[in-house]
């Protein structure tokens, strides 16, 4: 997946933006967890339909999976996350460090072994194999000082430290209408079985 992304801030970038949210969490400690949510329901077959605050997102299997190709798989929201929180990063970081930055695309690939997910065989992780994120940076700034730019976005992007580090996870499954928990909360790792 390629997502490209021109500068269109204005003049100064986000550097200010950055800096009243720094400041705001630093005097209001209280304010450095946020929250997000989305939901999620199934509409037919493999094809759900993903609400995250004010969108409607499609969500749905190619079909030689199963599904109706009438959206992006998880998966590949999966590896939309990753590049655009990339750029998003980049952004806000070429900026706060003021490194000249025209323009910011990323390509995430990764690779996922079938059989773990078809419980072909029990020893096949599900889940990504690895991941090749590639950076294209549209820039005049000397290589020094986009390989200081790299080493900041890769230590701050939150959907890489998503994917990099064990995330704790609690899962729950209700039965409807009544909403009884069917096994109640069992606490997963990223990497580990529950």
């Amino acid at each position: 997946m390629s997502i490209a992304v021109k500068d269109t801030s204005t003049k100064g970038g986000f550097t200010g933006t950055f800096d009243r949210i720094a400041a705001d969490i630093q005097d209001n400690p209280n304010k450095a967890i946020a929250r997000f949510e989305v939901q999620s329901r199934q509409i037919s077959g493999l094809h759900s339909e993903v609400e995250a605050r004010d969108y409607l997102l499609t969500v749905d299997e190619p079909k030689a999976l199963g599904g109706q190709d009438l959206g992006p798989n998880p998966i590949e929201l999966v590896l939309a996350a990753i590049a655009s929180c990339q750029e998003i990063t980049y952004r806000l970081y070429a900026d706060k460090l003021g490194i000249p930055l025209r323009g910011v695309s990323a390509t995430v690939q990764g690779d996922i072994d079938l059989r773990g997910m078809f419980a072909v065989d029990p020893g096949a992780r599900p889940g990504f194999r690895g991941l090749d994120i590639q950076v294209e940076l549209d820039s005049d700034a000397p290589a020094a000082e986009l390989d200081r730019l790299k080493r900041t976005v890769d230590a701050h992007c939150p959907v890489l430290d998503i994917i990099r580090n064990a995330t704790p996870v609690a899962a729950r499954t209700h039965r409807q209408p009544d909403g009884d928990e069917i096994s109640g909360e069992s606490p997963l790792f990223a990497g580990l079985a529950g």
